[in-house]
């Protein structure tokens, strides 16, 4: 449709296929770097929402995008990781470049855990499952809070670097967006790799993917594996962030959000996942904007919070009833519309009649 063919191996493997592209590429890789130097605060803030959110979204679109494995329990695996660092700082003063790997250990171990039922679970049943690991993680933290005493959560001072300490916002930019670029890279490849295509396989058809020779439980299992990894380094990221932990952080209501991340998005593609992290953090900001343009806006104060759930419940359905494909459907379908301006593009549905 482009007019540009791959015609070599190479090329197939390619992750930027022309000079159009990559210019394209290089303008946004330098709006990116430019962005903190003329940000606000609050703005920077954002950025640095948008780009943990990436990390859980895309390490969720692994697992059920690409693998098929449906899981309610991200919440808790952000929960998990964030402890892993509050409860490391506060009994053993551990540094961050301790904290990180062990928070990622922490999370693989809990895939491991809560993904050996995915191998005999499947659908809702399996849903249910992962449901567990939030509540489980939840307990345990909030046990462990309660014991010792930090009531109004675990305070975590700034990560340091020699006698630097991280407190600056830009700083936190340009970490958390190597983080989120780390994350898309490393998913770019598990999926152009074998494991990538054995998760369509499985995610396609089970039955069929053992008959071709793969090894469905173990694919199965690495799935829940790393994606639980990522998802606990993630929330040790958010835990220096914010400099605190709290299971309050945590509730049900943010694995709801990552799912939704995946289905606004477009399940399915990496691009999604990205379109979607940065739709649904920032669409409650956007609520509350519009709402301040109304008259009287401070009367709606005292309703905002059930606003943004009312209107993210309803965005919801309407992109699954309308766009099933999610924010990267309308993209591609914007993108083909100028690939081929200025021809009008129609579908193969017979002769008009």
């Amino acid at each position: 449709m482009s007019g540009y063919f791959r015609t070599s191996y190479a090329q197939e493997l390619a992750l930027i296929d022309t000079r159009f592209q990559r210019a394209w590429v290089v303008a946004f890789v330098l709006a990116l770097i430019a962005f903190p130097f003329i940000a606000s605060p609050f703005h920077l803030d954002l950025a640095c929402q948008v780009f943990l959110a990436c990390v859980g979204s895309l390490a969720l679109m692994l697992l059920t995008g690409y693998a098929g494995q449906v899981s309610l329990g991200h919440a808790g695996l952000l929960a998990a990781g964030a402890f892993t660092v509050g409860i490391l700082y506060r009994e053993a003063n551990a540094p961050f470049w301790l904290t990180l790997p062990a928070a990622g250990i922490v999370g693989a171990l809990l895939g491991v855990i809560f993904g050996l039922p995915s191998l005999r679970l499947r659908g809702l049943y399996l849903a249910v499952s992962t449901l567990a690991l939030h509540f489980v993680v939840i307990y345990l933290g909030g046990e462990y809070e309660s014991r010792r005493g930090f009531s109004t959560g675990i305070v975590i001072d700034p990560p340091q670097i020699g006698s630097l300490s991280i407190t600056d916002g830009r700083a936190w930019y340009f970490i958390l967006l190597a983080a989120a670029a780390a994350t898309l890279l490393i998913s770019l490849n598990l999926l152009r790799a074998r494991t990538g295509r054995a998760w369509g396989a499985i995610r396609a058809h089970e039955t069929i993917a053992e008959a071709l020779g793969i090894g469905v439980a173990a694919y199965k299992l690495l799935a829940f594996v790393l994606s639980s990894s990522m998802t606990a380094v993630a929330g040790a990221l958010f835990a220096y962030y914010r400099g605190f932990v709290s299971v309050e952080a945590f509730s049900l209501f943010l694995s709801i959000q990552y799912v939704a991340m995946i289905i606004v998005g477009g399940m399915g593609s990496l691009l999604g996942a990205v379109l979607g992290a940065v739709f649904v953090t920032l669409f409650p900001y956007a609520i509350e904007a519009a709402l301040m343009q109304l008259p009287n806006a401070q009367a709606y104060a005292g309703v905002l919070f059930a606003v943004n759930y009312a209107a993210f419940g309803v965005v919801m359905i309407l992109f699954l009833l309308f766009e099933p494909l999610g924010l990267v459907g309308i993209w591609r379908r914007l993108q083909t519309y100028f690939l081929l301006w200025p021809f009008r593009h129609r579908p193969l549905a017979g002769p008009r009649r």
